[in-house]
C-alpha cells in the first residue's frame, strides 16, 4: 500500500534517486570497513576523493555487548525524551513548509558549489523516536542476553542472532554521538530536516521481533509505522529518502508493504522469494550490509602467529540441516565428512560453540560458507575476520557492495552444481597454488585500506519517482510550473 498521496507540488522536489543511493552507499560502506577489518587503516583514497572511514583518535569497540553496556551506562538519557520536533498533528501545510525550506537550502548549495552534491558529506537526519522504539528495546536485550536457553524454532540462540543483525545499533549509536566522538567523518548528522539527504529511522526491528511476545511485537510495529508515516518528511517523499534497518529477514514482516518505497538495510536480496514479497526489495533502492561477526577479529599479530598453525585445508562448523537453498549443506557435509585435512562439525550454541568455531577458522586455510535458510550466512564474515579464505556455495547470494569490492580476490566461489559432484570441491581447492593462497589471505587482511573495482551500485534507472522534476534555476520555481518528468 502506498503512503498517502500528497499534492504534486509537494512531491515534485524529491532528490534524485541516484544521489540518494550514492549517499546511503557511502554511509553504509563506512560501517562495512569498520566491522570487518583491522583498525590500522583510517583513510581510503579513490581518484580525487578521500573517504575518512573513522576518527583516528578513537579506538573502535567491536563487541556488541561491551559497546551496549557502555552506551546504556553513559549515553542513554536518564529520562528519555517523549517527543521531538517532528511529532504532532501533521497537516498538508507542514509538508509544504518543509518542502519550501528544503528547496531554498538546496538552491543555496547549488549556487555556492558547482560540484554539489558530490563535494558535500552525506547529511542524515536521525529521528528522535519515543523510547519504546529505541532505548527500551536496548535495555530489554541487555537485561536478558545471558539467557542462552532462549532459542528459535530451529535451535539458534536469539540473542546471538540479534548480535549478528545489530547493524542498526552500530549505525544509530555513531550517528547520535557527539561530533568529537564520531567514528565516521564522511557522514554528518543534521538537526534541521531541510538540510538532510537521508532520514534514519532508529527502530530496533530485530530485537522487538525476537524478545517481545508475538502480538506485542505486531502492535509495536503498527505504532512505529504510524509514527514514521505521519512525519512531514515521509509524506513529502513517500519515504523514498528514509532508511529502515530491516536486517533480519523475519523482522517488520507484518507491515513491510507500507514502507516498500523506503531504503531497506538488508542481509541479502533473497531472490528465492521465501522472505520478501515481490516488489518489496531491490538492488535499485536497497542496500545489503554484512552480518556482525560472531567471532573475534584476528588482527595483524594474530594472522602472523596463525600462519604456521593453519594445518586444515577446509573447515565448517554449523548446522547441516537447513531449509530452502541451505538444503545443499547436508549433501556437502555427506560428501566431505571424513576426507583428509577436512573438518566438518555440527555446531553448538553458546560461548563453547563460538570458541570452537573461532579456533577452527584460525587453524584452516579455507572456510566453507554455504547458503543457510537464506542465501547469506554470518559464517562468511566470521571467516573474513579470521583470515580464513571463504569458499562460497550459494548461487543466489548478493554480497555487500559487490560493485565496489572484488570478492574474487579474497574468496572462492563454487556453484551448487559443481559442489555436489563427488570429489569436485577438494580437487578444486587443492589445485589452488600456495602463491594464490598467500595473495588471497593478504587481500583479506588489507581490504580495509583498499577499494577494488570501483563501480557504485547506482542502477536505479527503472525506479519510478512520481512527479519528479529537475530543479536547475530559480526561474523554474518562480514560474510556479509543475513540470512532470517521470523516470521510466
Amino acid at each position: 500500500m502506498r503512503a498517502k498521496q500528497m499534492p504534486s507540488s509537494i512531491l515534485t522536489r524529491s532528490k534524485s534517486p541516484v544521489i540518494l543511493l550514492f549517499a546511503v552507499t557511502i554511509l553504509a560502506l563506512s560501517f562495512f570497513f569498520f566491522f570487518l577489518f583491522s583498525p590500522s587503516s583510517t583513510t581510503t583514497t579513490t581518484a580525487a576523493v578521500t573517504v575518512p572511514y573513522r576518527h583516528p583518535s578513537v579506538r573502535p569497540e567491536t563487541s556488541f555487548v561491551a559497546s551496549l553496556e557502555h552506551f546504556l551506562a553513559h549515553k542513554a538519557p536518564k529520562i528519555p525524551a517523549s517527543s521531538d520536533d517532528t511529532v504532532g498533528s501533521v497537516i498538508d501545510h507542514d509538508v509544504r513548509r518543509l518542502d519550501e525550506r528544503k528547496f531554498v537550502k538546496e538552491m543555496e548549495w547549488l549556487r555556492g558549489d558547482p560540484y554539489y552534491p558530490m563535494s558535500m558529506p552525506v547529511r542524515v537526519y536521525v529521528y528522535e523516536m519515543p523510547s519504546k522504539f529505541t532505548y527500551d528495546l536496548l535495555w530489554l536485550f541487555r537485561n536478558t542476553y545471558r539467557e542462552t536457553s532462549n532459542l528459535t524454532s530451529n535451535g539458534s540462540p536469539v540473542h546471538r542472532l540479534i548480535e549478528q543483525h545489530s547493524i542498526d545499533y552500530w549505525l544509530w549509536a555513531d550517528l547520535i554521538a557527539p561530533e568529537s566522538e564520531r567514528l565516521l567523518k564522511n557522514v554528518v548528522r543534521v538537526v534541521k530536516q531541510e538540510e538532510a539527504d537521508l532520514f534514519y529511522v532508529p527502530f530496533f526491528t530485530t530485537i522487538s521481533f525476537f524478545l517481545l511476545e508475538k502480538q506485542q511485537c505486531k502492535a509495536l510495529y503498527r505504532e512505529a509505522l504510524k509514527w514514521v508515516t505521519d512525519q512531514p518528511a515521509w509524506k513529502r517523499s513517500e519515504g523514498r529518502d528514509h532508511i529502515f534497518p530491516i536486517h533480519h529477514p523475519w523482522s517488520f514482516k507484518s507491515v513491510r508493504r507500507y514502507v516498500k518505497n523506503a531504503i531497506w538495510l538488508l542481509p541479502d536480496m533473497d531472490s528465492t522469494g521465501n522472505w520478501y514479497k515481490p516488489g518489496q526489495v531491490s538492488l535499485e533502492k536497497d542496500l545489503i550490509l554484512p552480518y556482525v561477526p560472531n567471532v573475534d577479529l584476528c588482527d595483524a599479530k594474530c594472522l602472523l602467529e596463525s600462519e604456521s598453525k593453519r594445518t586444515a585445508l577446509l573447515f565448517f562448523r554449523g548446522r547441516l540441516k537447513r531449509n530452502a537453498g541451505g538444503k545443499i549443506r547436508a549433501k556437502i557435509g555427506a560428501e566431505l565428512t571424513g576426507a583428509k585435512d577436512v573438518v566438518i562439525e555440527e555446531g553448538t550454541a553458546g560461548e563453547g560453540g563460538k570458541a570452537a568455531a573461532q579456533k577452527g577458522m584460525r587453524r584452516s586455510i579455507f572456510c566453507l560458507s554455504p547458503a543457510g535458510d537464506t542465501p547469506s550466512s554470518a559464517r562468511l564474515f566470521d571467516a573474513i575476520v579470521s583470515g580464513c579464505i571463504p569458499v562460497i556455495i550459494s548461487d543466489e547470494l548478493e554480497l555487500p557492495f559487490e560493485g565496489i569490492l572484488d570478492y574474487r580476490k579474497m574468496a572462492v566461489f563454487i556453484s551448487s552444481t559443481d559442489a555436489v559432484q563427488p570429489g569436485w570441491i577438494l580437487r578444486y581447492l587443492t589445485s589452488i597454488s600456495s602463491t594464490q593462497i598467500r595473495e588471497m589471505r593478504r587481500n583479506l587482511a588489507e581490504m580495509a585500506g583498499k577499494l577494488v573495482n570501483i563501480k557504485l551500485h547506482t542502477r536505479r534507472s527503472q525506479r519510478v519517482v512520481k512527479e519528479s522534476r529537475s530543479v536547475c534555476t530559480c526561474d523554474c520555481r518562480r514560474s510556479n510550473s509543475t513540470h512532470s518528468n517521470p523516470i521510466n
